[in-house]
């Protein structure tokens, strides 16, 4: 491995991967913020990953990134050993009871073309979703009425001691944005189960919501993905609308002019000036509808 040197990291040599020290995490996130992380670690694969955390203490906090997206990593960024998965992980085939291997790296709309293309329906929706597996994994993320959950058979999964576990979605309590069950583990790799269908069919289909996310959402300008989550039987984007907050900034953040539900970066925001935003957001709209908006998005790091 060729070691390169930059004014903001170093990187040091490891059997495999790829390891940056102080590395700042703004060009890894899909809002284009966030401060520095003690070390990030960029694995060559799967086996490499699972080599790497056996080497950490068992006590240094772990944080997992694919795309960047839903994600806010705060101006005073990380403390600990962020793992990047974005161009790695990224193994997908088919298996031979017509499952879908994927590990946690690939993206979710790759995923959607994968399947689309072998005539495999019920992850079209995936096309929608601007992160990879793993995050979808993490938190049932779903879109155009379809949840990641619902074509799960089964995960796999690494401990902090390096240890590959399987487990079934009945392991899990699964619900709308939210996963929870075995939170000192993480999302390796994943079977889904789908139906076989009409490719044509399945490619139309996933062709029209792409057409329906550039139409209705910002997707020509940094952001996270949706913002809060919809509210039983509304839109947090309604909302947010009818509360006359389009257009709304501070500093370089604003909530797009195009989907409510989205915060964009103009070209010079702070994680803190986002932060802020979601916050008076959340005011203005319970004070106004008198509903408390919830975050979708996860925000994490130290502030300055």
């Amino acid at each position: 491995m060729t070691i390169e040197m930059t004014t903001s990291s170093t990187q040091e040599q490891l059997p495999k991967g790829r390891l940056l020290k102080h590395e700042k995490l703004a060009k890894y996130t899909s809002w284009r913020v966030g401060g520095p992380v003690d070390q990030l670690y960029i694995p060559e694969d799967l086996q490499d990953l699972i080599e790497f955390i056996k080497t950490l203490p068992e006590s240094e906090p772990v944080f997992w990134m694919g795309l960047g997206s839903n994600l806010l990593v705060r101006d005073g960024g990380i403390r600990g050993t962020v793992i990047n998965t974005k161009g790695r992980l990224k193994e997908m085939s088919l298996t031979g009871d017509g499952s879908v291997y994927v590990e946690a790296g690939v993206p979710c709309a790759h995923v959607a073309r994968f399947c689309g293309e072998r005539g495999l329906t019920g992850a079209e929706f995936l096309a929608g979703i601007p992160g990879t597996m793993g995050g979808a994994l993490k938190m049932n993320a779903g879109a155009f009425g379809g949840e990641t959950w619902a074509i799960v058979k089964s995960v796999e999964m690494l401990d902090a001691s390096g240890n590959v576990t399987h487990r079934k979605p009945d392991d899990f309590k699964v619900s709308y944005r939210s996963v929870k069950g075995f939170e000192n583990e993480w999302f390796l790799a994943c079977l889904l189960t789908l139906q076989q269908g009409d490719t044509a069919v399945s490619q139309q289909k996933i062709k029209g919501l792409l057409e329906k996310r550039g139409a209705t959402q910002p997707t020509n300008q940094p952001s996270c993905g949706s913002v809060f989550k919809n509210p039983e039987g509304d839109y947090a984007a309604r909302l947010i609308e009818q509360t006359g907050l389009k257009g709304y900034a501070i500093g370089g953040a604003c909530v797009s002019e195009k989907h409510a539900n989205f915060i964009v970066n103009t070209g010079n925001a702070t994680a803190a000036d986002i932060e802020a935003l979601i916050y008076y957001v959340q005011d203005k709209v319970e004070q106004q509808q008198g509903i408390v908006l919830q975050t979708e998005v996860c925000m994490v790091g130290e502030a300055i």
